[in-house]
């Protein structure tokens, strides 16, 4: 037994998204099992005037992907959260835009983060219709 405090209800994951977007609406609507048990929190956060959220400020950026489908490869998102430093930031994987965000996705960043013992924030800067 270890005498580290224990995280086993708190989340692991914390989606930041814009509030309103098709992201947030589809995630409020059919939460996946993950949003649903709390393993993965929802943190809305209001768009700038073009859409888009503002880039994040505190935080140790970990990984950046254009979509959530790249977050299907397991070996790539725990290797990226497993060799960041040792900080005490959150770390963030930046999502450049989605429509939607499935279970299969948040289930790797869940499990990376887990066996890191690590906080990890999912940002998502826009949703995917949105245009420059």
């Amino acid at each position: 037994m270890t005498n580290e405090p224990s995280i086993a209800n708190e989340p692991s994951v914390i989606v930041q998204l814009p509030r309103d977007g098709a992201v947030d609406r589809e995630l409020h609507a059919y939460p996946p099992p993950s949003v649903a048990s709390g393993q993965v929190v929802l943190d809305h956060v209001r768009a700038g005037a073009d859409g888009r959220l503002e880039p994040p400020e505190a935080s140790e950026i970990v990984m950046s992907v254009l979509s959530p489908e790249a977050l299907r490869q397991p070996s790539e998102v725990r290797d990226a959260i497993e060799q960041a430093p040792e900080k005490r930031r959150p770390l963030m994987i930046i999502v450049e835009a989605a429509e939607e965000l499935r279970e299969e996705e948040l289930a790797v960043v869940v499990d990376a983060a887990e066996r890191a013992h690590r906080k990890v924030i999912i940002r998502i800067m826009a949703d995917a219709d949105w245009e420059a």
